[in-house]
């Protein structure tokens, strides 16, 4: 399966690999999530669901071309619009709520820099591999005077079990590197170059495949242990402060 629209402009691949599926954020730019991207991501996720083998034996690894894996919202799309935000906001819970339903194991394969919205996208996957050589995980709001929104916490809580650890990457925005991330627990291991890193991906990914869990029960579990995570992508109490920090970005 690979996804490929003449005449329109790439925004994501799906790829089938045997029993892998690659989720692919092309180009060399710094893949901000704007509605347009979202909706890219969302229907590569449909389109997967509706093949016959995906929920069973099969996981997805999602990475990215270039310097950045994401470097978070639109703001300079959203130009401080509050209609906007809230489009772009909505978009981004709603793809956080498809992977965490997604009936197989997901692996993120960050081969870049991952900030704010952006690693969130990374932490919405079951794994963390990252690339040691390049990128960083970083939480910017504070540098940038905006306030985190609650859903972003309820994710990093669920995925880094550390208070002092949830600190330095909220309360100081430290730019951690892969090594950071596989000692706070929020990477599951770190690789030299992107080649590397998809590579482990992949290989984690035939691990997991080799179980052969039943997909729809895999998710089922998956959906309990990040309950309280659904629950708060319902809503997000902060895009009304972000359209007041005209030029901000996250």
């Amino acid at each position: 399966m690979e996804d490929k629209k003449h005449g329109e402009e790439q925004l994501c691949t799906l790829e089938k690999r045997g029993n892998l599926f690659f989720l692919t954020l092309t180009g060399a730019g710094e893949h901000r999530l704007n509605p347009n991207l979202i909706s890219s991501l969302r229907s590569a996720l449909f389109r997967l669901q509706s093949d016959p083998s995906a929920s069973s034996a099969s996981a997805l690894i999602t990475t990215a071309h270039g310097k950045f894996f994401s470097n978070g919202f639109d703001l300079d799309w959203a130009q401080s619009s509050e209609p906007r935000l809230q489009l772009m906001s909505s978009s981004l819970r709603s793809l956080v709520h498809d992977l965490i339903c997604l009936p197989m194991p997901t692996i993120a394969a960050v081969t870049g820099h991952a900030s704010a919205a952006g690693m969130m996208l990374a932490l919405s996957h079951d794994y963390v591999v990252m690339r040691r050589d390049r990128g960083f995980l970083y939480m910017s709001e504070v540098d940038i005077g905006l306030v985190i929104p609650n859903w972003f916490m309820a994710l990093m809580m669920s995925k880094i079990g550390d208070p002092r650890a949830r600190r330095e990457a909220v309360m100081r925005a430290a730019k951690l590197t892969a090594e950071d991330g596989v000692r706070i627990g929020v990477v599951d291991s770190a690789h030299d170059g992107a080649e590397a890193t998809v590579a482990a991906a992949a290989e984690l990914g035939e691990a997991l495949v080799a179980r052969k869990w039943d997909g729809h029960v895999y998710a089922g579990n998956r959906r309990v242990v990040l309950r309280e995570v659904l629950e708060a992508v319902r809503y997000d109490e902060t895009v009304t402060k972000v359209a007041d920090k005209a030029g901000s970005k996250l």
